[in-house]
């Protein structure tokens, strides 16, 4: 009769593991900072102990963060990263989960397909700085911001299947968008992540940086998008989303409606006057 091993090597591809039980948790799992007079916010999981493993009270927090965001119009470009140097967030924090009811699974479930769906809808541009290991819905939590920029270390994986899960925060949806479809498949099928390299090169993200100049690099992105027209720049994002797998000329209809509604606002006049006058052009906070 054989025996099943105590131990397996089914995990050690992953790198992590459960999070220790004896950590103090932090008095915030989510911090938001505002920078460039408060134009750019920085939205930081922080539970790097865990490797800010994503509990319920912590996609509360970060649902509610958003949600002050997208009606704040000071607010014109978010950063999105991970404390501590070993990963942004490694999806569902699984020891919680361990012991929860179907009923409190499903609930939790709720949660955070409102934080997703809220990550997605935001107006304002946001972009991931992924700083290390990004799995399952913290993988899917990147995908679904409007680009990602990562460290040199970074791993992107989906290995959701490996634990008897279909992938269901976005990335069936999301990820044959960012990758060959065969790439995504095989990523979500057999659960072993990709090097920051290979989703560079594959197009899934946009920069590579060393890890201690990764967040410098996110602020200079982030300022950028902040000193020009946010009117323009929210016109730009919904273009498209909206027009994402519309057939040619239904996708150009929706960006010249974008695009008209930008040639009669302020800031075409402010801007091109700007350029004319060799100044920085002073645009206004959006309207709605």
């Amino acid at each position: 009769m054989t025996t099943s091993p105590t131990h397996t090597d089914r995990w050690k591809a992953l790198g992590f593991g459960p999070p220790p039980t004896d950590e103090q948790e932090p008095d915030q799992p989510v911090l938001a900072e505002y920078t460039k007079d408060g134009r750019v916010a920085v939205i930081t999981l922080n539970r790097p102990h865990a490797d800010n493993a994503i509990t319920t009270a912590m996609g509360a927090r970060l649902t509610e963060i958003l949600e002050t965001i997208a009606v704040r119009p000071a607010i014109r470009a978010v950063i999105l990263t991970g404390a501590g140097h070993r990963a942004f967030s490694v999806g569902s924090d699984l020891r919680q989960r361990k012991d929860m009811t179907k009923e409190d699974w499903l609930r939790q479930r709720q949660d955070f397909d409102r934080t997703l769906y809220t990550v997605r809808q935001l107006r304002k541009p946001i972009f991931t700085a992924v700083n290390g290991i990004a799995y399952g819905g913290g993988c899917e939590l990147a995908q679904s911001t409007d680009f990602i920029i990562a460290s040199d270390n970074a791993t992107f994986g989906q290995p959701e299947a490996m634990l008897g899960l279909a992938a269901g925060g976005g990335s069936p949806a999301l990820l044959p968008r960012l990758l060959p479809p065969g790439k995504a498949m095989q990523m979500l099928m057999t659960g072993e992540p990709i090097s920051a390299q290979e989703a560079h090169r594959l197009g899934m993200v946009n920069d590579l940086y060393p890890q201690d100049e990764l967040i410098g690099a996110a602020h200079k992105i982030a300022e950028k998008i902040a000193s020009n027209s946010p009117t323009a720049v929210q016109a730009v994002k919904q273009a498209i989303r909206m027009g994402q797998g519309e057939p040619i000329e239904q996708a150009i209809a929706i960006m010249m409606e974008s695009h008209w509604r930008s040639a009669v606002h302020h800031d075409r006049i402010e801007g091109i006057g700007a350029f004319n006058e060799d100044r920085e052009p002073d645009f206004a906070d959006p309207d709605h």
